[in-house]
C-alpha cells in the first residue's frame, strides 16, 4: 500500500515503471505473435492426422498427408511459447539473454543477427515500444489504480490480436475468449462500467457483427468477416459496456475504409481482396479505453 502511495505521489516514476513493464511484456508479445499461429496450425495438423488415422484410406489418405506436410510440420514436435528458446530463424543460433533486451539489443545489433547477419524485423522493437507507450498511457489516464493494471492487460491482448490478425487473418480464441471473460471479471468490481452494461455489451458486441455478417452474406453470397471479429467486439463490449460499441464500430469502420482504400490505391492490396478487420477493432477499443470516458461526451451521454 505504501508503495502504491509512493507511486501516486511520484507520477514520473510510475510512468517510467509502467513503460519498463510494457517493454518486457512487449518482448513476450513478440513471441506470442510469432508462435501462437504456428501452434494453432500444428494443432489443426494433429487433428487432421487423427482423422486420417481413423478414416483415411489409399490415395485419399496419401493426398491429405501430402497437403499437410510442410514448413510447420517440420518444426520440433514440442513447440510452444517457451520451447524452443529464442533463436535466429535463419541460422538457428540461440539468442543469449544479454542480446534479448527489449529495443536495446536490437539497436546495439543494428537490427541484424550477431551470428549470421540476417536482418531482424523492425517490428520487434515497434511492438515493444508500442506496448511500453500504451502501458504508460494507462497510468497517465487512469492513475496508479487497479483500472490501470487491468487496462494494461487489455492493451497487451489487443496488440497481440492486431498483429496476429494482420499476419494471418485469424483472431485466436486463446486470446479473444479470455479477454471477454476478463472484461466481465473486472467489471464485477465496476472498474470501467457496471456489470449489467458489461454483460449487455458482450452480447450486443457479438450480435452486432453477426447480423452484419449474415446480411452481407445473404446480399452478396460472400463472407465479409470472420467469427473472430464477433468475439473481439464482444470482448470490447464486456470491458467498455454496450454504450461504447457504436463509437468502436464507427471508428474501426472509418479506419478500415481509409487504410484499406489507401492500400488499394497504392497497389498493396487488390480491389475486392479480403482485409483483416481485427486490427481496426483493437485500435478503436484501446482508444476508447484510454479516453477514460471522454467518448461519452462526444456521444452526448
Amino acid at each position: 500500500m505504501e508503495f502504491l502511495q509512493l507511486l501516486s505521489a511520484s507520477p514520473g516514476v510510475a510512468l517510467a515503471l509502467a513503460a519498463v513493464l510494457g517493454l518486457i511484456i512487449g518482448s513476450f508479445l513478440n513471441v506470442v505473435i510469432a508462435r501462437l499461429p504456428v501452434m494453432m496450425q500444428r494443432e489443426w495438423e494433429a487433428q487432421c492426422r487423427e482423422l486420417i488415422a481413423s478414416s483415411g484410406e489409399g490415395q485419399d489418405r496419401a493426398a491429405i498427408e501430402a497437403a499437410l506436410s510442410g514448413e510447420v510440420h517440420a518444426e520440433p514436435i514440442r513447440f510452444n511459447l517457451s520451447n524452443p528458446p529464442s533463436h535466429c530463424p535463419t541460422c538457428k543460433q540461440p539468442i543469449a539473454w544479454y542480446r534479448n533486451i527489449p529495443v536495446v539489443s536490437w539497436l546495439l545489433l543494428r537490427g541484424k543477427c550477431s551470428n549470421c547477419g540476417t536482418a531482424i524485423s523492425w517490428r520487434y522493437p515497434v511492438v515493444e515500444l508500442l506496448t511500453a507507450a500504451l502501458f504508460a498511457a494507462c497510468v497517465a489516464m487512469l492513475g496508479v489504480t487497479g483500472a490501470a493494471l487491468a487496462g494494461m492487460a487489455f492493451c497487451a491482448a489487443c496488440v497481440a490480436l492486431a498483429f496476429i490478425d494482420a499476419d494471418t487473418s485469424f483472431l485466436p480464441d486463446d486470446i479473444t475468449l479470455p479477454l471477454l471473460w476478463g472484461g466481465l471479471l473486472v467489471n464485477l468490481f465496476a472498474l470501467f462500467v457496471p456489470i449489467s452494461e458489461a454483460v449487455v455489451g458482450a452480447m450486443a458486441g457479438y450480435l452486432a457483427l453477426w447480423l452484419v455478417y449474415w446480411a452481407f452474406k445473404l446480399l452478396t453470397g460472400k463472407e465479409g468477416m470472420g467469427y473472430g471479429d464477433f468475439k473481439l467486439l464482444a470482448a470490447i463490449g464486456a470491458w467498455m459496456g454496450w454504450q461504447a460499441l457504436p463509437v468502436v464500430i464507427l471508428a474501426s469502420s472509418i479506419a478500415g475504409v481509409l487504410i484499406g482504400g489507401g492500400m488499394i490505391l497504392s497497389g498493396r492490396a487488390a480491389r475486392g481482396q479480403a482485409l483483416p478487420f481485427g486490427p481496426y477493432l483493437a485500435v478503436a477499443g484501446v482508444a476508447v479505453l484510454l479516453s477514460n470516458g471522454a467518448w461519452r461526451g462526444l456521444m452526448g451521454w
